[in-house]
């Protein structure tokens, strides 16, 4: 099925447009590919952009430089939304799709991948400390519900359980995570207190 003009597209670093006018659309050096890079960085077939059903994907074609959306390697399949950056060797694309109905949502996008360990918001790869961790993922396999300080206490520092854990030794921790997954800090839209029974995470 063919995409019509108006449809996604990928502008380059000089501002043209490359329309996403098949399913399946190619990157690479090769001259068989639909956008011919020449750079020593790109491989011959470096990444394909698919779409599956209304969706649009990036797979990294076993390139020697990788593939990059919002600077996370692609590794298999990572889906595509507008405004995305695709980088292919040395070369940055940013990914358009018209259609796509815009809202401007006060909720960061929140996704943690308990089974990888990676935490993305609003698509952004975030580095959390070991501990900054533990506390995203004990919140987030219960979100939506209070969890108090002695239980984020015995979660998180299981080691301390005979001494105790402090409440000012929380209360940093939370501050800390709140300045990597919060747009601000001071405005909390993720994790939020609960004056006097504890902390609650929620998610859009």
């Amino acid at each position: 099925m063919n995409i019509s003009p108006s449809g996604p597209f990928l502008t380059d670093p000089s501002g043209q447009e490359h329309h996403l006018k098949k399913d399946v659309f190619t990157i690479g050096r090769a001259v068989e590919c639909d956008v011919v890079i020449v750079s020593k960085s790109i491989s011959r077939e470096h990444a394909r952009i698919r779409r599956d059903g209304r969706r649009w994907f990036v797979d990294d074609l076993g390139s020697t430089n990788g593939t990059f959306r919002n600077n996370e390697r692609v590794v298999g399949s990572l889906d595509l939304r507008d405004g995305d950056s695709l980088k292919t060797g040395d070369v940055t694309f940013v990914f358009h799709d018209p259609d796509t109905t815009s809202r401007e949502n006060p909720v960061p996008d929140l996704e943690v991948d308990t089974v990888a360990g990676v935490v993305r918001v609003n698509r952004q790869a975030v580095t959390l400390s070991p501990k900054e961790y533990a506390l995203l993922a004990y919140l987030y396999e219960r979100r939506g519900q209070v969890c108090s300080k002695d239980d984020i206490g015995r979660a998180v520092w299981p080691e301390y359980q005979a001494g105790g854990i402090f409440d000012y030794q929380i209360e940093n921790l939370v501050r800390r995570l709140r300045t990597r997954i919060e747009v601000d800090p001071a405005d909390p839209q993720l994790l939020f207190t609960i004056r006097g029974l504890g902390y609650k995470l929620m998610t859009a």
